[in-house]
C-alpha cells in the first residue's frame, strides 16, 4: 500500500490560497490525467468494495462521480449518483444537512436503492463529513445498508472521521491518504 500512496501523493498538486486566502487546495486533476495513477486508484477502491461486500457504489457529487463510476465498473457493481437537490428527475428521497455557513440538500432516486443493497460510498475527500453523513442517512432511509465509506484523501484536522463514525455503526471508513 505504501507504493500506491506514494504514487497517488505524487500526482496531487497543492494550490495555495484557493479558493480563498489561507486554504491549501488539493488538486486531483493531475492524478486523473495519469492513466497509471487513475487505474491504481480505481483498482484499490474496487478492492475495498469487494472486501466490504458492497452490492452498489454511491458517488457523491461531483468528484465522487468521477471516482465512483469506474470503481463500480471495475468491481462489477451498480453505480448510484447522490446529487444536489433538483438535479434528478422522477421520484427522489432527499436529505438536508448543515454546512459551516448555511445548509444544503442531496437527493437519490428512490427506486435505485433497496433492502438487499450494501452500499460503499466513494468520494475524493473527507473534510468535515457533512455530505457523507447526510448520504448515510439518505441511504438508510432508502432501506439499504452501509458497507463502508472509501475516500482518496482524509483531511484529518477537520474532524470528519469523528463525525461519521457514529453514523457508520461499525462499517469501515477507509482513506487512502491522510493529509
Amino acid at each position: 500500500m505504501t507504493d500506491i500512496r506514494e504514487l497517488l501523493l505524487s500526482r496531487i498538486r497543492d494550490v495555495a490560497d484557493y479558493p480563498e486566502p489561507g486554504v491549501m487546495f488539493k488538486d486531483i486533476t493531475p492524478l486523473l490525467a495519469d492513466p497509471a495513477a487513475f487505474t491504481a486508484l480505481t483498482d484499490t477502491l474496487a478492492e475495498i468494495a469487494g472486501r466490504t461486500g458492497a452490492t452498489k457504489v454511491v458517488g457523491l457529487e461531483a468528484r465522487g462521480f468521477i471516482l465512483g463510476a469506474p470503481v463500480a465498473v471495475r468491481a462489477g457493481l451498480g453505480f448510484i449518483p447522490v446529487r444536489k437537490a433538483g438535479k434528478l428527475p422522477g421520484a427522489t428521497l432527499s436529505q438536508a444537512y448543515d454546512l459551516e455557513y448555511g445548509s444544503a440538500e442531496i437527493e437519490v432516486h428512490a427506486e435505485d436503492l433497496g433492502g438487499n443493497d450494501r452500499i460503499l460510498i466513494v468520494d475524493d475527500v473527507l473534510a468535515t463529513g457533512g455530505t457523507a453523513e447526510a448520504s448515510i442517512r439518505l441511504i438508510h432511509r432508502a432501506g439499504a445498508e452501509i458497507a463502508g465509506v472509501a475516500v482518496l484523501m482524509e483531511l484529518g484536522f477537520l474532524g470528519g472521521r469523528a463525525r461519521l463514525e457514529p453514523a457508520l455503526d461499525g462499517a469501515p471508513l477507509e482513506a487512502l491518504l491522510q493529509v
